[in-house]
C-alpha cells in the first residue's frame, strides 16, 4: 500500500485503490493460494480491507452442479475432480486440509 503524504494530510494515510487497483488486489489474493490472514500479513495489508475489498468484488454466482459418481472410491485410490470448462484434475488423498481448500478455490476461479 503506497503511503501518501505531503500538504492536506495531517497524518500518513494510505492511498484509496480505484476500483481497478481493488481489482487487483482481489485478482492477487485470490490466485496466491494464502489465508485471507496470511495474505494479509504479507502484503502489510488490514485484514478488513481485504474483507471489504472481496465483498465489493464479488465472484460470479456459485451454483451447484449434480455430478455422477462412476465407481466406488476404493481406499487410498484419491480422485479426480472434473471441472466445467473440460479441465482434470487427479489426485490422491496425500495432503491435508489447507491444500485441498487452496485447491477448490482455484477450481472456482478456473
Amino acid at each position: 500500500m503506497k503511503i501518501v503524504s505531503g500538504p492536506g494530510n495531517t497524518s500518513d494515510m494510505a492511498q484509496r485503490r480505484n476500483l481497478e487497483q481493488i481489482k487487483a488486489v482481489v485478482e492477487q489474493y485470490r490466485s496466491s493460494g494464502l489465508t485471507q490472514i496470511e495474505y494479509c500479513r504479507r502484503n502489510g495489508m488490514v485484514l478488513s480491507t481485504l474483507g471489504r475489498y472481496l465483498r465489493r468484488v464479488k465472484s460470479p454466482k456459485q451454483q451447484l452442479i449434480r455430478v455422477r459418481v462412476e465407481a466406488p472410491a476404493e481406499p487410498g485410490t484419491g480422485f479426480v475432480l472434473m471441472l466445467g470448462n473440460g479441465r482434470r484434475i487427479a489426485s490422491g488423498w496425500g495432503f491435508g486440509e489447507t491444500e485441498l481448500a487452496r485447491l477448490i478455490r482455484v477450481a472456482e476461479t478456473a
